[in-house]
């Protein structure tokens, strides 16, 4: 149950240098490669002549090569040659839009006559020079809908990541979420308390004491079709929290892109974009290893909550005040998604 007719992350441009790489995306098998004129194409992964895999292939002078009889394709879609074979009148296989921005490959894994680049949210940290971005990807085992929950509601913090970014204080805080059209975004502000110990080392990055009192603040905002990006920090107490100016803070965006695979496994691109030290390579390295460590104790959770749920499929879960804003995300999705099979009912 996801959309189709929007973009999501696939891969990152390091995935596809000079070979190609199949990804499965909404239930869609893909191959996404670079063609002669280093621009990305995405191709169904199915060979025309007898079904194999194409990602299995090769690269040679900007096509795609078949690996198992050396059928090569162009990046429209059309077989372009065939060692002693006449091709030619092969019926292309399924193109899929794809282009690079922001440093990632992005796909539209729906009606291609729909995709338009312009929807892709625009990104800030991703151009400004005075933003430095790290991160990661992992492939993770649950319903792309389960890491919406655990993103939008940090609660969890506490006890899954007691050793770096959880404290006490947080679920002592209560959020606030409202909607503005379809995003979602839930706020949690926290005062005068000790930085844990990611916080304490973020402030030690920035040139600040790290073992004074703090402000805190976690600002999660989820938009279609799946991606959450959060604005975390800490600033010297008295100092304006949130608002405090940079000399006093050491504040950042996790990044996370949640792209489906299937109904039960998805590609979950993550990161971390901060505007302290950007020319800092160490201290980006640093920060990424650790959110690394931090989303792997998520991934096993979220992985066993999955299977707790296909064991018992009859299980009502309950919502609490804390799930709120999981909650409402998950019905914009359920509400854009029923659009767009209405769209496709009409049509068809």
């Amino acid at each position: 149950m996801f959309l189709k007719n929007t973009w999501y992350v696939a891969c990152t441009p390091d995935e596809i240098a000079g070979r190609p790489l199949g990804r499965r995306i909404c239930n869609e098998s893909m191959v996404l490669f670079l063609g002669p004129d280093g621009t990305v194409a995405a191709l169904e992964d199915f060979c025309p002549h007898r079904g194999a895999p194409l990602s299995l292939g090769f690269m040679r002078d900007g096509q795609l090569v078949c690996g198992y009889h050396g059928l090569a394709m162009g990046s429209e879609g059309k077989c372009a040659g065939m060692p002693g074979q006449r091709v030619g009148g092969f019926p292309s296989i399924r193109r899929f839009p794809a282009v690079e921005r922001y440093g990632f490959i992005w796909v539209w894994p729906g009606d291609a006559a729909l995709a338009d680049p312009a929807k892709i949210h625009h990104l800030e940290w991703a151009e400004n020079p005075e933003w430095a971005h790290g991160g990661g990807l992992y492939h993770i085992a649950c319903d792309y809908r389960l890491m919406i929950d655990n993103l939008m509601d940090l609660t969890h913090e506490t006890y899954v990541h007691a050793s770096s970014i959880g404290q006490a204080e947080i679920e002592e805080s209560a959020p606030e979420t409202k909607i503005e059209g379809d995003t979602v975004v839930t706020r949690r502000f926290m005062e005068n308390i000790m930085p844990p110990p990611f916080w304490a080392a973020a402030l030690r990055g920035n040139g600040l004491a790290d073992n004074v009192p703090c402000d805190r603040w976690q600002i999660c905002r989820f938009t279609p079709p799946s991606h959450v990006m959060i604005e975390v920090g800490v600033a010297h107490a008295g100092k304006g929290g949130y608002h405090a100016d940079a000399q006093h803070k050491a504040s950042s965006i996790v990044v996370d892109f949640i792209t489906p695979e299937t109904d039960t496994s998805i590609w979950y691109f993550w990161g971390m974009a901060r505007n302290f030290n950007p020319q800092d390579t160490r201290l980006t390295e640093t920060i990424r290893e650790g959110q690394g460590k931090i989303f792997g104790e998520d991934l096993e959770m979220l992985e066993a909550q999955q299977r707790n749920l296909l064991a018992h499929p009859e299980r009502n879960l309950l919502k609490l005040n804390i799930d709120a804003g999981g909650v409402q995300s998950r019905r914009i999705i359920e509400r854009l998604i029923a659009a767009e099979r209405q769209t496709v009912a009409a049509v068809s």
